[in-house]
């Protein structure tokens, strides 16, 4: 990518991280840790890789993504919103009853959301139902999941990894948001996943490791999953929870609670900061 394809990332992934504030602050609930955390990742598909047209949502050809991670719906919404999918203002009204935005994704009532997910473990099944029928059609769109790293600990996670690994998904990529952190407390505390890069390699996977903030790395493991041939791809991304607002990185708990108003006002401030900065 050039300098100003990189830039034009970096002013959308700030806009989508205002959205999430936005978002769980008006809801007066929500998950904005692993949403801010997840936010460059969502920000990379949508603008810069993947085939879709938010003036024709159910294109049979376009590529697909299912956030796995369900509770981290603000920064999914924040990114369809800026893409065009629809009105920003919805993200005013997210969670409230009768809106569009629900605290987890919906594939029957929100344009753009390809399933619904929520229950963890069960999206990246999901997604893998998605790319072997992308197999039997013979159709050469890409389906992309995301998983947190908590997620990870939910036994259909692995059962979803045999059945791609088995049916050699070369067209499914698997993004971990590896923050650290889950509701919990620090997944290495919690359950422990210690080298998480060998347990998908051992399920079959092609793993590839990366810096999940970082774009011209995503990149590069987005167009290497590409040329994987018979087996899926799962791209291991260290992140940090909460980046972008200074009180939430790194912090438990952040994993899902809102802002009050202060605290709203200062991650805004601080957004509104970094995206000046990018756009001067």
């Amino acid at each position: 990518m050039d300098n100003q394809e990189l830039l034009e990332l970096k002013k959308n992934a700030c806009k989508v991280r205002m959205y999430t504030i936005e978002g769980v602050f008006n809801a007066k609930s929500g998950h904005p840790g692993g949403s801010l955390s997840a936010a460059d990742i969502i920000t990379y598909l949508y603008f810069k890789e993947m085939n879709v047209d938010p003036m024709n949502p159910k294109d049979p050809d376009r590529d697909r993504f299912v956030l796995s991670k369900g509770h981290c719906a603000p920064a999914l919404y924040g990114a369809l919103a800026l893409k065009g999918y629809f009105s920003a203002d919805e993200i005013k009204v997210l969670r409230h009853i009768g809106a569009m935005l629900q605290g987890h994704p919906d594939m029957k009532g929100t344009p753009g959301v390809d399933m619904s997910s929520g229950s963890l473990g069960q999206g990246i099944s999901a997604a893998c139902g998605m790319a072997l029928a992308a197999k039997y059609d013979k159709k050469d769109y890409r389906v992309y999941a995301m998983l947190g790293d908590g997620e990870c600990e939910e036994g259909q996670v692995w059962e979803a990894a045999m059945f791609a690994s088995h049916y050699k998904l070369d067209n499914l990529c698997v993004f971990v948001d590896y923050n650290g952190l889950q509701i919990d407390g620090h997944v290495k505390d919690v359950a422990g996943l210690d080298d998480l890069n060998k347990k998908f390699e051992s399920f079959g996977f092609e793993v590839i490791e990366i810096d999940g903030h970082n774009y011209e790395e995503i990149e590069a493991a987005v167009n290497k999953a590409k040329t994987v041939k018979g087996k899926p791809t799962a791209v291991i991304a260290t992140t940090i929870k909460g980046k972008g607002v200074s009180y939430m990185e790194n912090v438990v708990g952040w994993h899902g609670k809102a802002p009050n108003a202060d605290e709203y006002k200062i991650a805004m401030d601080e957004l509104n900061a970094q995206l000046k900065a990018l756009e001067a």
